[in-house]
């Protein structure tokens, strides 16, 4: 295998590390400084080059991407994925993951747990905002911050006032969440590799920090997960796209929940608290994983004139509910389920004969015009006013008497 690693930083431990894993393994390997590219677009020919040559062929390639030049490096990772190259994390995966909203926005419709979160942009909807995540003490994030910067706990509604109104000053994007009392100074990085966590690690803040970041002083122990977190942290980076991935969960007395997902997670913390070769667990798996490229479905799916791909819901009462699929005549006009979702479960290529139950949830392709006639028309869900007590009335014939009077 000849791996390329995108990394700006080849002395920092991370990338030495990853170098180490893959050359141990017998495999080529170079770091490429992800700034040297240069991106040719040309028609059914996509290319890179890099200082100035045209780059060689790679089996695979790991992002180590920076938040500095997020936008850059992802469009080099798109590049790859466009010349059929594997990538360990796809470009998507690195925007969504990268932007705290955006990724928070995206587990909002999935069954995994989060913190209760407000994004607000008006002065006056700061107040409510904050009622509505169940009041100080809050904790004000920035959009974009990596280690624990821009990360700010306000102990009082006047004091998170003030420093939303700081920060907005500063034309900054700031996040209003709820506060996780039974989880102060304390978080679970779990790291996960294809879809398995290979190691995970508890952070400890010191003193009056809340931050449990290592590089705001935090300790760190080796910690063995539960089932309950292990899917979690599997399914949160699934659904960013990452296949390799920091998953950061805070230990709610509900259940997991998840804080951030980082896609270019860093190695000495957790390999030096768990003694664990975690680099070699990323090199194997992309070994294991580089003839199967990022493929965009939709990309790929609906370039056939009439075809697309959608989600069909089986609603209570539905005619499909209790038939298998094969019964169920989707095949008959033309339409191929992709994909089953039940509750948490997720059934990829289900079975002919796997029967449909109410709630499902079909990821499809195939025809548009047989499709459409099976997606239920959406219903916004409506907010019932309050209804208020009338005053009293007079009378119909004192009523009478006043309109005629008049």
């Amino acid at each position: 295998m000849k791996l390329a690693i995108l990394s700006c930083s080849p002395k920092c431990y991370s990338t030495r590390r990853l170098y180490e894993a893959a050359e141990q393994r017998g495999f080529k390997v170079k770091v490429l400084n992800t700034l040297k590219f240069a991106i040719d677009l040309k028609q059914a020919e996509p290319d890179l080059y890099y200082n100035q040559k045209s780059l060689s062929d790679y089996d695979g390639v790991l992002p180590r991407i920076g938040a500095s030049i997020t936008y850059f490096g992802t469009a080099v990772v798109r590049q790859f994925e466009q010349m059929d190259v594997f990538c360990a994390n796809s470009s998507a995966g690195i925007s969504n993951s990268r932007d705290k909203l955006r990724s928070l926005q995206i587990f909002s419709r999935h069954q995994i747990g989060i913190p209760q979160t407000t994004f607000v942009r008006d002065k006056k909807d700061v107040l409510p905002a904050i009622e509505r995540v169940g009041g100080a003490p809050v904790v004000i994030k920035l959009l974009e911050g990596t280690q624990g910067i821009g990360v700010l706990l306000a102990e009082s509604v006047k004091s998170a006032e003030a420093i939303i109104e700081m920060l907005q000053s500063q034309k900054q994007n700031v996040l209003i969440q709820k506060f996780v009392a039974e989880s102060k100074g304390r978080d679970i990085r779990a790291f996960v590799v294809g879809d398995r966590v290979v190691a995970a690690m508890r952070r400890v803040a010191q003193g009056q920090e809340f931050r449990s970041n290592v590089h705001r002083g935090g300790l760190t122990e080796p910690v063995v997960l539960d089932e309950t977190y292990c899917k979690t942290a599997v399914r949160a980076a699934q659904i960013m796209g990452l296949r390799v991935a920091g998953v950061d969960m805070l230990e709610a007395k509900d259940g997991p929940q998840i804080m951030e997902v980082n896609s270019s997670p860093g190695l000495e913390g957790i390999e030096k608290c768990t003694q664990l070769d975690i680099a070699g667990a990323i090199v194997d798996y992309i070994a294991a994983q580089v003839d199967f490229p990022e493929i965009d479905l939709r990309q790929r799916l609906t370039v056939s004139r009439g075809y697309g791909v959608t989600e069909i819901y089986i609603p209570e009462g539905s005619d499909y509910v209790g038939k298998a699929i094969n019964a169920s005549g989707l095949r008959d006009n033309d339409i191929n389920v992709l994909t089953l979702y039940r509750g948490t479960t997720v059934v990829p290529n289900p079975r002919s004969d796997r029967l449909l139950e109410s709630n499902d949830r079909l990821l499809c392709f195939g025809k548009l015009e047989f499709m459409r006639d099976l997606i239920p028309s959406k219903t916004r869900r409506k907010r019932r006013p309050k209804v208020l007590g009338l005053p009293d009335l007079p009378v119909a014939d004192e009523v009478h008497n006043e309109s005629a009077n008049s």
